[in-house]
């Protein structure tokens, strides 16, 4: 069954409104891994009712630091507040705010799709008619509908990260922790996750997003961080940032290789522009 983007608020978007203080916030949170360090001292604070796109190149610590958000890995110090709630000494709690989607969708395969939000839902305390509901619903937006009985083993590459997604919907989360959205959406689903998204913001709630598509990040987010070598090197709003690198009128990919290096790579791309033309 299709469902139109503009109807997606109804009854799958609470209203978060009115939350006091930020929604994540990490104060000198470092990472360890032996003697390499993935993060490093990083400060952030993401305010509600915001996307906030965080960006880095490869290695940079991005998936570490998301990872640590969502609860998956511990800080070797500092700390990290969700709504609040320390993750550390309130896990439960804090965890119960956050929908996580991760860039590569792993999922029970012996279950049927609607058996696998139901689970999902009883992992929350969420279980019950209105779950049910908001599961059968989910999976009508993004059509997967005629699949919801079938084993998640036989669903393609994309309808698994659409189902991932449902999953990290199903509970109402205050915050959804993205990491590389779009990767395996149809262009039709990319739409309905950016509608979603959107919704979600606008009634209050809060969007921690990552990705290597800075087109869509900067359409999209309405505050930016990089970090470069487990370090924070910038933040702000699209304008901030171009002050901040220096940048004039740039775009987010200017901007980006700017603050973290890539000047040569840059350069290249020009050069190779101008031999075109």
């Amino acid at each position: 069954m299709s469902t139109p983007t503009g109807h997606l608020s109804d009854d799958l978007t609470p209203d978060f409104r009115g939350g006091e203080g930020p929604m994540l916030d990490l104060r000198a949170v470092t990472k360890r891994y032996g003697r390499f360090t993935a993060v490093r001292d990083l400060d952030l604070i993401v305010p509600r009712g915001k996307i906030f796109g965080f960006l880095g190149p490869n290695g940079a610590g991005k998936t570490t630091t998301i990872r640590m958000i969502a609860g998956v890995l511990l800080p070797s110090s500092g700390r990290i507040l969700v709504g609040g709630d320390d993750l550390a000494q309130q896990p439960g709690k804090a965890k119960s705010r956050v929908g996580y989607i991760p860039d590569r969708p792993y999922l029970y395969e012996k279950l049927t799709g609607a058996e696998f939000l139901r689970f999902v839902s009883g992992l929350w305390g969420k279980d019950g008619g209105e779950s049910e509901a908001r599961g059968v619903r989910l999976m009508e937006v993004f059509n997967l509908s005629q699949w919801r009985n079938e084993l998640v083993e036989s669903y393609s590459h994309g309808m698994r990260q659409k189902l991932l997604i449902s999953s990290a919907l199903i509970h109402q989360p205050e915050l959804i922790v993205v990491d590389e959205p779009m990767v395996g959406l149809d262009p039709k689903s990319a739409r309905v996750l950016k509608t979603l998204l959107r919704t979600y913001v606008s009634k209050g709630g809060t969007v921690f997003l990552s990705s290597h598509t800075l087109e869509v990040v900067e359409v999209l987010c309405d505050l930016l961080a990089i970090i470069h070598e487990g370090s924070l090197i910038a933040q702000g709003t699209m304008e901030e940032l171009r002050t901040q690198a220096q940048a004039g009128r740039a775009g987010l990919e200017e901007i980006f290789l700017k603050v973290t290096g890539g000047d040569e790579v840059a350069e290249m791309v020009a050069n190779l522009q101008r031999s075109d033309a």
